[in-house]
C-alpha cells in the first residue's frame, strides 16, 4: 500500500529542501515527502559547494539570478542567525591582470552597481592594502561577499522541516514515476508514494527524472568536474579573502580562484572538465551508459566544436599540476607547486540545449502535476532560500494549493 502525500519532492540538496521550507510556510498542514537515493542528505552539490555567500555582481540586472541572488543573500544571512551558524564577512576581490580584461571588469562593476551591491573600483594599491600577495592593475572590492557551511545549512534546513511534519527519506532512489488520477505514484527504494503533485529537485539527474515523469526537457545535463587544491597550512597567509580572476563572459564558469573557507582552509580552484559519469568525482570514474547518453547529444557535440579549444586546456590543467599552479600565479604570483595539495572535487550540473549552448540562468519548468528544477548553477546554494519561495509560489498557482 503506498503512503499518500499532498507533495514529493525528490532531492535533499539544498535547493530540495528549501523548496519544502518555503511549501510549508506557507501551507504549515501539507503533507510532504523527501526522497533522496543517497543515504545522507546534500551529497552532491550542497556537499561539494565552496561555501560561498555570493554578492550578485555577475549576474545581469533583472536576470532571474540577479534577483533571486540579491534577495537570497540576505534571506541565508537571516536563516544563519537564527541557527546560530557561523558566517564568515572576509570579502572579495575581482582581479584583472591584463589591459583586456578592464572592460570586463568594468561592465562587472556596473552590474554590481545595478544589483544594489556595494562595490568599489580600486587600483594597485588599495588592492595591495586588502590582499597584499594578489597581482592585478585593477580590481573589484565587493566587501559583502561572504562564507559559510552550506552542510550546515542544509542540516539545519532539514531539522526545521522535520519538525514540520516533512518526512525527509534517504537511501530511497525513485526508479519509477506513473501519472494516475489522483497525481503520481512513485517507486522508491523499500517504499512506494502516492502524492497529488511532485517538484523535481534531483540536480545531476533532474533531467532524468523529468523524462521519467513524463515531461520533456528541452535541455539535457552535461556534468562538468571542479577540482581543487588546497593551500598548504604554512602559505595560507597568501590569500587574506577571497581572490578572483574576471571570468569569461562566454563561458559560464568562474576560473580558478582561491577560496577561504570557514574551516580556516585555502581552496585554489576549480577547473571545470567534462565528467565521464554524472557523479564522476574523479578523472577515472567512468559511467560507460552515462557517458553513452552524455555523446549521443547532439548538443553536447555542438557545445564541443564551439569550446574545444577551452576544453583541452582544462583538460591538461587537470592532469598538470604545474599547468593548474601557473593559472593560480596570475594572481598570487608567490604561490609555487609545493605549496599546494591535491583536494576535493565538485560536480557541476550543466544544462545544455540541443544548440550546444550553455544555460547560464536557472531553468523552473511544469505543468499541473510536475515541477521540474533543470538548472540551479552558482548562486544556487547563495540564492536557495528565495528559489524556494519563488517554487513554492509556482506551486501555488499550477497545483492549486489552497
Amino acid at each position: 500500500m503506498a503512503d499518500r502525500y499532498d507533495i514529493a519532492i525528490i532531492g535533499t540538496g539544498i535547493v530540495g529542501l528549501a523548496t519544502a521550507l518555503g511549501l510549508t510556510e506557507r501551507f504549515p498542514r501539507l503533507r510532504v515527502v523527501m526522497l533522496d537515493k543517497e543515504a545522507t542528505i546534500a551529497a552532491h552539490q550542497t556537499g561539494h559547494n565552496s561555501g560561498v555567500i555570493h554578492s550578485g555582481i555577475y549576474y545581469k540586472p533583472g536576470s532571474y539570478k540577479a534577483r533571486q541572488c540579491v534577495e537570497g543573500k540576505g534571506l541565508m544571512r537571516q536563516f544563519c542567525e537564527k541557527h546560530a551558524i557561523k558566517i564568515v564577512d572576509c570579502g572579495k576581490v575581482i582581479v584583472a591582470t591584463t589591459p583586456e580584461e578592464l572592460p570586463r571588469l568594468q561592465t562587472l562593476y556596473e552590474r554590481g552597481q545595478a544589483n544594489g551591491v556595494p562595490v568599489e573600483m580600486i587600483e594597485p594599491e588599495r588592492l595591495r592594502e586588502i590582499e597584499p600577495h594578489a597581482a592585478g592593475i585593477r580590481a573589484i572590492w565587493s566587501p559583502t561577499t561572504a562564507i559559510v557551511d552550506y552542510v550546515e545549512v542544509a542540516e539545519a534546513m532539514a531539522r526545521d522541516l522535520r519538525q514540520r511534519g516533512v518526512e525527509i527519506e534517504t537511501s530511497a532512489g525513485v526508479s519509477n514515476i506513473a501519472r494516475t488520477g489522483d497525481g503520481v505514484d512513485l517507486w522508491a527504494t523499500r517504499r512506494a508514494v502516492l502524492a497529488k503533485r511532485l517538484i523535481n529537485c534531483a540536480g545531476l539527474y533532474s533531467d532524468v527524472v523529468a523524462r521519467m515523469a513524463g515531461a520533456a526537457p528541452d535541455v539535457q545535463i552535461v556534468p562538468f568536474r571542479g577540482e581543487y587544491y588546497m593551500v598548504r597550512p604554512e602559505r595560507r597567509h597568501l590569500v587574506r579573502t577571497l581572490i578572483y580572476p574576471v571570468p569569461d563572459p562566454e563561458f559560464p564558469f568562474l576560473g580558478v580562484h582561491f577560496t577561504n573557507t570557514v574551516h580556516g582552509e585555502v581552496e585554489a580552484g576549480p577547473n571545470a572538465v567534462l565528467a565521464f559519469a554524472r557523479e564522476g568525482y574523479t578523472f577515472w570514474k567512468v559511467r560507460p551508459v552515462e557517458l553513452g547518453h552524455t555523446l549521443g547529444y547532439s548538443g553536447m557535440w555542438h557545445m564541443a566544436r564551439k569550446y574545444w579549444k577551452t576544453g583541452g586546456y582544462e583538460v591538461y590543467r587537470s592532469l598538470s599540476k604545474k599547468a593548474f599552479v601557473k593559472a593560480l600565479q596570475r594572481l598570487v604570483p608567490e604561490i609555487q607547486p609545493q605549496d599546494v595539495e591535491r583536494g576535493g572535487a565538485g560536480i557541476r550540473a550543466q544544462a545544455v540545449a540541443p544548440d550546444g549552448s550553455l544555460v547560464d540562468d536557472f531553468r523552473v519548468v511544469g505543468d499541473a502535476t510536475g515541477i521540474h528544477v533543470l538548472n540551479a548553477p552558482s548562486p544556487g546554494a547563495t540564492a536557495s532560500l528565495s528559489i524556494g519561495r519563488h517554487i513554492a509560489g509556482l506551486a501555488t498557482e499550477r497545483f492549486g494549493l489552497t
